[in-house]
């Protein structure tokens, strides 16, 4: 899967609502009597404003240090000064500057309340930037003390988490706030940075179901078939959800699935598949069009020949209780359309007890009643495939798919 990327910082001072000349430039009304700038403070004052105003925010900066040099100034007369330059600084992009002037309008008591969450949320953004993350930290929990429902300083906090190494507090983070995509991409990140393959896998799973883009999908289905166990006999059955998904694109694969089908004693199945291929200019093109037209061939005299024979064939499965005989011949059926029929040997067949793989057996009669158009009764089914070559995996993703009205129409 792709590697999540942090947020621009602009984008998160942006999402808190930050911006720093609105708020920031306009000098302060005196609040009481005593209050007043002198002229010697505030001319420079007036005129790092006006320069800030003309989009001069380096200028004004400059400006403030004539404000800086006069001596004995009031606590008034500091704070507007603070004021300014915060906006100058935050403006001109200097960071430096802009979290020591913010640092000193939260330790004044000039401050009005209303206006701490705002500064607290930028101070906490500018740590984040200047990569000060224990103070960042401390900053955003501050804010959260506050007010712990405010998204963007709980995304913030996660990040800078990650971004510092802190895993563990990042992952309590992610798990206890609402699961976006790139919560659960940053969370998938974690894991796999840990080797924690089982939570990779849960979180993909996650995304897969409620994000349904190929990139999971296909992570999913390249692990399942990659873990310790696999049943190569599953093959098919990965081939078949990722048909199902549209992530069969080359010949190989389409041969493939298609001989698969034919081993299973699935022609109807085959010739679909097949039919795909060449509908999808994978197959019958190249130098390998007479192969691909073999193989055509191959699944109708097939199923010509399991039609001719199928009473026959049928009643001497039956007779001998050859459940995996009886159950492929049923699924074979629902594949050419004769859903009523086909369904009624595999349950007949399962009824038997002989299968030689009965939880791979679920699985396929879970896919089979999916394809039947009987999607409620084929979850239902999928619920109960156990087994641990990769069959509980596989019935787990097929119900991921047939849930997701975005991927099964």
């Amino acid at each position: 899967m792709s590697k999540f990327r942090l947020a621009h910082l602009g984008l998160v001072m942006a999402a808190i609502g930050f911006s720093a000349a609105a708020p920031l430039a306009g000098l302060v009304p005196a609040a009481y009597a005593a209050d007043a700038v002198r002229a010697e403070v505030g001319k420079p004052l007036q005129e790092a404003q006006r320069l800030l105003s003309g989009k001069k925010a380096k200028e004004a900066l400059a400006k403030l240090k004539e404000a800086d040099a006069v001596n004995n100034k009031t606590e008034f007369e500091k704070y507007q000064i603070e004021r300014v330059r915060a906006a100058a600084a935050s403006t001109a992009g200097d960071n430096a500057t802009a979290i020591k002037a913010f640092e000193a309008l939260l330790a004044s008591s000039r401050l009005p309340a209303a206006e701490r969450p705002k500064f607290n949320e930028g101070l906490a953004g500018m740590y984040y930037r200047a990569k000060d993350y224990p103070k960042a930290i401390t900053a955003i929990q501050a804010v959260l003390k506050d007010n712990p429902n405010n998204t963007q300083m709980q995304q913030l906090l996660t990040q800078t988490y990650f971004i510092s190494g802190r895993n563990n507090e990042a992952i309590a983070q992610l798990k206890s706030g609402k699961q976006t995509e790139q919560s659960l991409q940053m969370l998938a990140n974690i894991q796999l940075k840990q080797n924690d393959k089982n939570g990779y896998v849960q979180t993909i799973e996650k995304l897969a179901a409620s994000y349904p883009k190929q990139s999971y999908w296909a992570d999913l289905l390249n692990r399942v078939q990659g873990k310790t166990g696999f049943s190569r006999t599953l093959n098919l059955d990965v081939l078949r959800l990722r048909l199902a998904l549209g992530q069969l694109s080359k010949p190989a694969e389409f041969m493939e699935m298609g001989q698969l089908a034919l081993q299973a004693g699935n022609a109807p199945e085959a010739i679909k598949i097949i039919d795909a291929g060449y509908k999808k200019g994978a197959l019958g093109t190249g130098a390998d069009a007479g192969r691909h037209q073999r193989l055509k061939d191959l699944a109708n005299k097939t199923l010509a020949d399991n039609q001719a024979a199928q009473a026959t064939h049928e009643a001497n499965l039956i007779k001998e209780k050859d459940a995996d005989g009886l159950f492929n011949m049923g699924y074979a059926l629902v594949s050419a359309g004769q859903a009523d029929k086909g369904i009624a040997l595999m349950d007949q067949a399962m009824k038997f007890g002989t299968a030689r793989r009965p939880e791979e057996m679920k699985l396929h009669y879970g896919i089979a009643l999916f394809n039947a158009g009987k999607k409620q009764q084929a979850v239902s089914a999928l619920k109960d495939v156990k087994g641990t070559a990769g069959e509980a995996d596989l019935a787990r993703y097929w119900t991921m798919y047939i849930n997701n009205p975005n991927i099964a129409a």
